[in-house]
């Protein structure tokens, strides 16, 4: 952060202590005459403009908080912060961005400019989520907001996932939006929770998935409780009861630590030892090796088709919420 510059006038280091050295051109002309707003604003001034009418009262570049402090300040009073630049502060993992997404209420004149991309809206959060004085849309609101632009749904499916599993929002939460929400750019945003609806946890699950269906084997189910009379069992990434096969994705994200490959491997011997065929794919095999997952799996479920059914019960993901 930058040296401060303080005016001398109480009330005018007040606001700036609020507003993190961000000031509209309104307010400082409520403290300061035209003349010595220009003369702060002047090259090498102590103060400079970061956004039409708004200022920043220290020297070097802003901060993040002082940038969103200076989009809601351009935003106008009502204004909130959505997208990306809001789910950063919700806690879900995006890709950075170096705009900051504000809505508006289509009352306000207000165009996109500098790093503020300005979405006129008659839909505006009816409650805002506020920490250090900066205003957030909620976190549904924010990750459709973010995924309507995007075209990478694995990305989408990513945001998605993290948002529900942190606990931020509910996939009911998420379709309400869509539902709400334009449909313009929304598609991403509807695959992702209809694959969420069905079980799918992750992005390698979605990848898993998005091969299933394109190979158009039988549809499975994704992450379903399987239970040997009322004895629980295991819970597979992906489940044909009809064959006996189990597909596990094995990402090293959880696999990285000792009891987490122990867990893995005692999961894959309790189901082996009740008949269940299980097959374990990596996600980077499922990207980069497509045709030959399908052959193991098709084999797999031909195999399995072939003997009687197991006895074992499953209950799906949908019904387990």
């Amino acid at each position: 952060m930058g040296m401060t510059t303080r005016s001398g006038s109480r009330e005018l280091d007040k606001l700036l202590s609020v507003q993190k050295d961000i000031i509209s051109r309104a307010q400082a002309l409520n403290e300061m005459t035209e003349a010595a707003l220009r003369r702060r604003l002047r090259p090498n001034g102590p103060w400079r403009i970061v956004l039409p009418g708004i200022y920043l009262a220290t020297s070097g570049l802003p901060t993040i908080g002082q940038r969103e402090m200076a989009a809601l300040l351009y935003g106008g009073p009502e204004s909130v912060i959505t997208g990306v630049a809001a789910l950063e502060r919700h806690g879900i993992r995006v890709p950075p961005s170096e705009m900051i997404d504000v809505l508006v209420p289509t009352s306000m004149r207000r165009q996109t400019s500098g790093f503020v991309t300005v979405h006129r809206t008659i839909r505006m959060p009816e409650r805002a989520w506020v920490t250090g004085g900066l205003r957030y849309a909620p976190s549904a609101r924010s990750v459709a907001d973010a995924v309507r632009a995007w075209t990478d749904q694995r990305m989408i499916r990513a945001v998605v996932a993290d948002a529900v599993q942190r606990g931020r929002c509910s996939l009911g939460e998420l379709a309400a939006e869509l539902t709400s929400g334009a449909r313009r750019g929304s598609s991403g945003l509807r695959l992702a929770l209809e694959e969420a609806a069905e079980g799918v946890r992750s992005v390698a699950e979605g990848d898993l998935h998005a091969l299933i269906r394109s190979a158009r084997l039988p549809t499975p189910l994704y992450n379903p409780r399987l239970f040997v009379a009322e004895a629980f069992l295991a819970q597979p990434d992906v489940w044909w009861p009809d064959a006996g096969v189990a597909g596990e994705v094995d990402s090293r994200e959880w696999h990285l630590s000792p009891d987490a490959w122990e867990q893995t491997m005692a999961r894959h011997a309790r189901m082996s030892a009740h008949g269940i065929i299980v097959l374990h794919f990596t996600p980077r095999r499922i990207r980069t090796e497509p045709a030959a997952v399908i052959s193991e799996l098709r084999n797999a479920l031909d195999a399995g088709l072939r003997r009687p059914p197991l006895a074992i019960r499953s209950v799906s993901a949908r019904l387990a919420r």
